[in-house]
């Protein structure tokens, strides 16, 4: 007779894809009452005119299905963003995608793009989200370690080069990048290019952090490269630049073929989505250009104070570039280098919630001993933060 019990319905391509790390720490925040820095969400509203827009496109009965490509203003405020920026040209109507968020135009580009077997090189660690979309494609990835030093994180360039195979189709890049907080320069961004066009290959790049990004540093977007303009997607969203994380607006810009294979898996994901947040989007990217100059003023502040409070703790802190994070080493203060049993201990011990850099990595082992902290909360969150942490070193 057949088992009773069904078999395992879980599809081998998300085999070992289970829970993410972020819901099992946020609910720990929630059963201990502790300050949750591990999820990279500000706990302030964005520009009123932006909420303003979104209240007023509900009331005036933009509730429906908007169109697949998203509506025109905002697509439109997309390329004039991009040229005000960047000095790219985009036309509208065929070069620019709305999403659902950054992770839908992730996985439309993957899911679009790539063939099972294909292989995409990417850099570790990386937004976790990545492994999974190139897994759900039946692709393999290839990772670059990014390693922390006195300078930041930086790659090793011939390890770069020996990541490319032939059968090789893709290049992932997030800058500025999540989890290490690293913005890759200039010529960083000129190596790449170079193995890309060497190779034929195409090159995603997220960049929802583009606005922040901080003194020092700057953000230099793949597509402005020579020769890079027709092989490059790019992808942002709105979330981080205006504090508007849950409404999930995104896009995806560049040459035609690219934004149409992107397009071609999208339409059988959401379809569409957030109708009266498209034209409050599209307000956001109409700001002044003072608020886009002072956007990440504030976050800096926060990430220097939450910084100086970590490393006050007795942890090694890796001065961000940009984002939202800041990452440490844990072992002054765990020997053992447990990152994980760091941040299940952390909210009883001090009150305060993390994220462990392992989940991050293709291989945990290489972010065994490395933390994430967000640093997107008011100022007098992140000093009560950083006195509970001052717990650490007194233990």
């Amino acid at each position: 007779m057949p088992s009773s019990t069904p078999r395992d319905p879980l599809t081998r391509k998300l085999a070992g894809f289970g829970t993410t790390v972020f819901a099992e720490m946020s609910a720990l925040a929630v059963r201990t009452g502790a300050i949750n820095l591990g999820q990279g969400f500000p706990d302030t509203d964005g520009p009123a005119e932006v909420l303003d827009a979104a209240v007023h496109a509900i009331r005036s009965g933009q509730n429906q299905y908007p169109p697949g490509p998203g509506i025109p203003v905002l697509r439109e405020a997309i390329a004039e963003h991009q040229r005000r920026f960047y000095g790219i040209e985009l036309d509208p109507e065929s070069e620019v995608l709305v999403t659902a968020g950054a992770t839908e135009a992730l996985a439309g580009a993957l899911l679009g793009m790539l063939d099972t077997g294909d292989e995409v090189v990417v850099f570790e660690p990386m937004y976790d989200s990545y492994q999974a979309g190139i897994a759900l494609a039946g692709a393999v990835a290839r990772p670059v370690l990014l390693r922390p030093g006195p300078d930041g994180y930086t790659f090793d360039v011939d390890e770069l080069h020996a990541a490319v195979s032939p059968r090789t189709k893709l290049i992932l890049l997030n800058t500025p990048h999540n989890p290490t907080g690293k913005v890759f320069t200039a010529d960083e961004m000129q190596v790449i290019a170079h193995l890309a066009i060497e190779h034929d290959l195409i090159v995603v790049t997220d960049e929802v952090y583009e606005h922040l990004v901080f003194t020092g540093s700057t953000h230099v977007p793949m597509a402005t490269l020579p020769g890079m303009a027709q092989r490059t997607l790019t992808i942002s969203s709105g979330g981080k630049t205006f504090n508007t994380t849950g409404w999930k607006i995104g896009w995806a810009t560049g040459a035609e073929p690219l934004v149409a294979a992107t397009r071609t898996a999208k339409q059988f994901l959401t379809f569409v989505n957030g109708a009266p947040f498209q034209p409050a989007m599209a307000v956001g990217l109409g700001l002044p250009d003072e608020f886009f100059a002072g956007v990440a003023s504030g976050l800096e502040a926060t990430r220097d104070a939450l910084q100086a409070g970590l490393e006050a703790a007795g942890l090694i802190a890796f001065r961000a570039e940009g984002t939202y994070f800041t990452t440490v080493d844990v072992r002054p203060v765990r020997p053992d280098g447990d990152g994980v049993a760091f941040c299940r201990e952390l909210p009883e011990r001090c009150g305060v919630v993390a994220v462990p850099n392992q989940v991050f990595y293709a291989n945990p082992e290489h972010g065994r001993h490395l933390v994430r902290f967000a640093c997107c909360k008011r100022p007098e969150v992140i000093a009560e933060a950083v006195e509970r942490l001052s717990r650490l070193a007194v233990a």
